[in-house]
């Protein structure tokens, strides 16, 4: 379904780690980066480059969202009250395609977005085809009945590449899932250290 292998894979190599934990990740072989000069030798990164850095890596991990939605999800999460960067990984979590992800309906987060632009999930009944949705505690998604034996859906039902979250409550064989609540960071099952405050910081100066 997801057609961004290798966009995909070369935001893992760019980053020089295994974003989304997966075995077919060439980090996995070759740690360096892409192109002619990705095996020179890296010099000292500036605070600027590591806070640029932190702010590719999360973006990325969300299925690279655009520059503008995700500065948008920033700026709600400076509005709101509380830590922002917590507020930030909240407002992420909280996203459609990252329920759909975590829920394990879908191998990917590339996989999430389609599946839910393309009309296969519902929410509280309702079809919903709008990735950036944000799920709210207590909204049940549910996988469409005739989307359920999908090749795609078969496929990560039987993965046992990552577990799902305890903010989620999955029915595996109704294929639902209800939101439990926004999750703080120390709760979100990432397969890499996500440096949240960096991102603040490249925002915030």
């Amino acid at each position: 379904m997801s057609k961004r292998h290798s966009a995909k894979y070369k935001i893992d190599r760019r980053m020089g780690e295994n974003l989304w934990g997966r075995p077919k990740s060439p980090v996995n072989t070759r740690s360096y980066g892409p192109g002619q000069h990705g095996q020179r030798r890296k010099s000292k990164v500036s605070d600027f480059g590591l806070q640029l850095r932190a702010k590719q890596k999360l973006k990325g991990y969300y299925g690279d969202i655009t520059e503008k939605q995700f500065r948008r999800t920033y700026d709600e999460a400076a509005r709101r009250k509380g830590n922002t960067s917590e507020n930030l990984i909240s407002l992420l979590e909280s996203r459609l395609d990252t329920v759909v992800y975590r829920s394990k309906f879908v191998p990917t987060i590339f996989a999430a977005r389609q599946f839910v632009n393309h009309g296969h999930v519902r929410v509280n009944g309702k079809r919903v085809n709008i990735a950036s949705f944000r799920c709210k505690p207590g909204d049940v998604v549910e996988v469409r009945e005739r989307s359920r034996n999908m090749a795609l859906v078969l496929e990560a039902q039987q993965s046992n590449e990552r577990d799902t979250p305890d903010y989620l409550e999955v029915d595996g064989k109704g294929l639902s899932a209800r939101f439990v609540r926004a999750p703080e960071l120390a709760e979100v099952p990432y397969p890499v250290k996500m440096e949240p405050h960096l991102v603040v910081e490249f925002y915030a100066s």
